[in-house]
């Protein structure tokens, strides 16, 4: 079979990783024990990352679904604020996002293969992964995936087709990516009634005035097709309810298509390029487990910000607490060094009130505040956030004032502002 091959092509050992946790999110404040890790949210090198999850999760990862840089060799800001006109750039207020800059191609390769060597060891024999590029770098990767899950396991390249400004005159305007989709073995999950569609409706037409149409048998057209490889979803910069400013984010409902045909509920997803978060939030309302993870503390903090508005949400139709996202545990890669968290008396700001058990963010802050979240009994090593409270990305106000149970220890406040600034208050 043929393979690839570059200067620096390398088959060595990963390099070792370790994990700690920081915080863990409770959705529901009731929990007060947890039997196992049931998501995770983790900020670091992913290569490092993938190597310290082995221990644990090696063949036991029952979908991936990847979105690496591209190769575009641009830098991608991310949008903060509220209220930015696409039409009108000079107008947005921006911050770090990531980077897709590299020397040459073979440094993209020597990203890109090891990880995904890595991937095919966590995923499951049953297990599946979808690899989402662009043309830039999509052709070495097909040969990647044969290389590694073989040439016999490759089941589909998808075409995500969507609208977008023409600014090509060279050319025919690119306007669709490509997702890779390998399995590691042929015994693998598919559901075809979790993804099916209607037929359009010209179909219907022309099977009802032929019951076969020359296909041979009749259709049950209310059960609706599987559909095609190629893929028609708006993206993000149209949907204005799911968009959350960070570069490059995918919409609900693609990551909603493959995590219904290849997962079952109950089973674990991860994105080890986790960006704005969609595979993890699409995940959890689907009630599968998640991992995720990022080197960018802005795709962590906007991930956090979005599980909580997400189950903010699912609970107004849930008082019982049954669609409560369970817990998460943020951690990091050992060898990033914890966020240094500043307090609001450092920054000049007056601090948190709290009086007659409810702590309230002061006047000054609220309007930079991003994300902030309470543990009621801090014991100065991991936060357990038992409340929490997240800017709406579109429409909707802050909450600023929790209301904290009677019985309680040392409470600690964090505070995350548009900024991307950590603060932290022990009252």
């Amino acid at each position: 079979m043929p393979t690839i091959n570059w200067s620096s092509k390398s088959e060595k050992t990963p390099p070792e990783g370790g994990l700690i946790t920081e915080s863990i999110l409770y959705q529901n404040p009731e929990v007060k024990e947890i039997a196992s890790v049931e998501n995770r949210l983790i900020l670091g090198d992913n290569l490092r990352v993938m190597s310290a999850l082995l221990e644990e999760y090696e063949g036991k990862i029952d979908l991936i679904y990847t979105d690496p840089p591209f190769f575009t060799n641009k830098d991608y800001a991310a949008r903060v604020g509220r209220g930015e006109d696409s039409r009108k750039p000079e107008e947005w207020q921006l911050a770090e996002g990531y980077p897709d800059e590299w020397d040459d191609l073979d440094s993209y390769l020597d990203m890109l293969y090891p990880r995904l060597r890595l991937m095919h060891r966590l995923l499951s024999p049953t297990g599946s992964l979808y690899l989402h590029l662009d043309w830039h770098a999509n052709s070495y990767a097909r040969i990647l995936l044969d290389e590694i899950f073989g040439y016999d396991n490759f089941r589909n390249e998808i075409i995500w087709t969507y609208h977008g400004p023409s600014p090509i005159r060279s050319a025919f305007n690119r306007k669709h990516d490509m997702i890779l989709f390998y399995t590691k073995s042929d015994q693998y999950v598919f559901n075809t009634d979790q993804v099916r569609i209607p037929y359009a409706s010209n179909t219907i037409d022309t099977f009802k005035s032929s019951k076969k149409a020359g296909f041979g048998k009749e259709p049950d057209l209310d059960r609706g097709k599987v559909p095609e490889d190629w893929w028609y979803f708006p993206v993000v910069a149209r949907l204005h309810h799911e968009r959350t400013g960070y570069p490059t984010q995918k919409p609900e409902r693609l990551l909603e298509r493959i995590i219904l045909a290849s997962s079952n509920p109950g089973d674990t997803v991860a994105d080890f390029f986790g960006g704005a978060g969609t595979t993890g939030i699409t995940a959890a309302r689907l009630h599968r487990r998640f991992i995720l993870s990022d080197l960018q503390q802005r795709a962590i903090s906007t991930t956090l910000s979005r599980l909580v508005l997400d189950n903010q949400k699912r609970a107004v139709n849930s008082p019982d607490h049954s669609e409560h996202l369970s817990t998460v545990h943020l951690q990091r890669e050992k060898h990033v060094h914890g966020r240094l968290r500043k307090s609001l008396t450092d920054m000049g700001i007056p601090a948190l009130k709290y009086q007659n058990n409810q702590v309230a963010l002061p006047a000054e802050i609220i309007s930079r505040v991003m994300y902030w979240e309470v543990d009621p009994d801090w014991q100065g090593d991991i936060f357990h956030s038992k409340f929490q409270a997240a800017r709406p990305w579109r429409k909707g106000d802050l909450s600023v004032s929790m209301i904290l149970p009677k019985k309680r220890g040392t409470i600690c406040v964090r505070i995350i502002l548009v900024n991307g600034d950590q603060l932290q208050e022990i009252l």
